[in-house]
């Protein structure tokens, strides 16, 4: 009997132990959310009184106040503002449709840009622009415009959707191996690359114009009712992903274990992965190319706070705001008042950490 009691309390003492390490962890995993809300508030902040416009700070704070300075309004609610919500909604969502990709094809290296979906995009939204007139020339000062950004946004999508098609095809053909899906991203990428390439070949000047200016990754192009869209959205996606946190942690322990607790594994496959091309499309039709925060986002949380999607998609949200929200701040304020289109410093980001997962850290994830 004396054995058996130090029997029970040595793993009343165990269990106590592991509760006592699991408040911990979530403890700190909120903590690190937190902070990195904090930190994309304050790059905010700073943002709004950052740019060519030689505006103080109490300025464009008293314009929201409705002030009397017609200047600082402007600039804050015609340029800045809508420059900012435009990198918290499309960094979050672009995090988001790579954490989701990542998940259900179980590859580390699955984003956007890797697999080849933005491109797709790229050249459904192309198609709009030489087909369809979508791009027009605004006037004499070489502004380029897109004249039916819903029309874009429909090619666009219809273009990732095909391409994601036959990645998921690919896959479940070669068993999702990590390198038949990168690879297959890879040639996809190619494909559509040349067939942009072909569009503008045979495109007037002012279509090319249209189309260069439309591939830069740059969020000063988007206006408020585009802004509203992608908020909408990038809302819908979230909640979706958000419902389904807990059927995703069955599929990260693999195929056959989640069909066991239940979850059907290819319904929830097929709609997170059209969620994510949506939300891919959106932010590339409006925003043009963002290269590397679908990657790099949820890779650098789920590093900081594990895979428990619990917390690795609201976490891989904010790191997707914040990454997108401090490179553009970056992109307006180098070389200022030059602009740099913000895709620019996103690859500078995403592409060392790319060479880094692919040469020793993917395989351990």
């Amino acid at each position: 009997m004396p054995k058996n009691k130090g029997h029970q309390d040595l793993e009343e003492m165990n269990r106590n132990k592991s509760i006592t390490l699991y408040k911990n962890r979530v403890r700190r995993n909120k903590l690190i959310i937190l902070t990195f809300i904090a930190s994309t508030v304050i790059i905010a902040f700073y943002a709004l009184n950052k740019g060519a416009a030689p505006t103080a700070f109490i300025e464009i704070i008293n314009a929201f106040f409705h002030s009397n300075d017609e200047l600082a309004a402007i600039v804050l609610w015609n340029i800045r503002m809508p420059r900012i919500l435009a990198g918290i909604f499309a960094g979050a969502g672009l995090a988001l449709a790579g954490c989701v990709m990542q998940t259900n094809l179980r590859n580390p290296l699955a984003s956007p840009s890797t697999l080849g979906i933005s491109g797709a995009a790229a050249f459904g939204a192309n198609i709009a622009i030489v087909f369809f007139n979508a791009g027009v020339v605004r006037n004499s000062s070489e502004a380029v415009m897109i004249s039916n950004p819903y029309l874009v946004t429909i090619c666009a999508f219809v273009g990732a959707v095909i391409a994601m098609f036959f990645i998921l095809l690919i896959a479940r053909i070669k068993s999702f191996s990590p390198e038949s899906i990168v690879l297959a991203g890879v040639a996809f990428s190619s494909l559509f690359s040349a067939g942009s390439t072909l569009i503008q070949y045979f495109a007037s000047d002012y279509q090319v114009a249209a189309m260069v200016f439309w591939t830069f990754g740059d969020l000063g192009r988007i206006s408020w009712s585009e802004l509203k869209l992608l908020f909408l959205v990038t809302a819908a996606a979230c909640v979706y992903v958000f419902f389904h946190r807990w059927d995703y942690n069955a599929i990260d322990s693999g195929e056959e274990s989640a069909r066991s607790l239940g979850v059907d594994v290819s319904k929830v496959r097929f709609e997170s992965m059209f969620a994510a091309s949506l939300l891919t499309a959106i932010s590339v039709s409006f925003m043009g190319i963002i290269g590397f925060v679908g990657l790099v986002a949820p890779q650098m949380m789920k590093r900081l706070l594990g895979a428990d999607h619990r917390f690795l998609i609201p976490a891989s949200a904010i790191m997707g705001s914040f990454l997108l929200l401090l490179s553009d701040t970056i992109a307006r304020t180098l070389l200022s008042p030059v602009v740099l289109p913000v895709g620019v410093i996103t690859s500078f980001f995403g592409a060392p950490l790319f060479l880094f997962l692919l040469v020793r850290g993917y395989s351990k994830t």
